[in-house]
């Protein structure tokens, strides 16, 4: 099955999708890193109250976390995962 050229379109597809996002996720979460690091008052900056910026992006990380879970989940349960099973089921009836 790992041979096949339709496992290795779906795993193209996979990561085609997976990376990009997880790439995305990651320059996101640098850069709330590097801001923290090098541009403290902007961090510091008070919004509203004694809200401020470094709260607001911190706050937004797990937002986007929740985001692209969901977003994910969406993609898997809608194109992925019926062509997984449709894959799996016609390698079954090959054996």
């Amino acid at each position: 099955m790992q041979n096949s050229d339709e496992f290795a379109q779906l795993r193209t597809k996979f990561r085609k999708f997976v990376f990009p996002l997880t790439a995305l996720f990651l320059a996101w979460y640098f850069l709330y890193v590097l801001l923290s690091v090098f541009a403290r008052e902007f961090m510091g900056t008070r919004v509203v109250g004694n809200v401020t910026w470094g709260l607001i992006l911190g706050l937004l990380q797990f937002v986007s976390t929740f985001v692209i879970t969901m977003v994910y989940a969406r993609w898997a349960d809608r194109v992925f995962d019926p062509e997984a099973e449709a894959l799996a089921r016609r390698m079954g009836e090959q054996k």
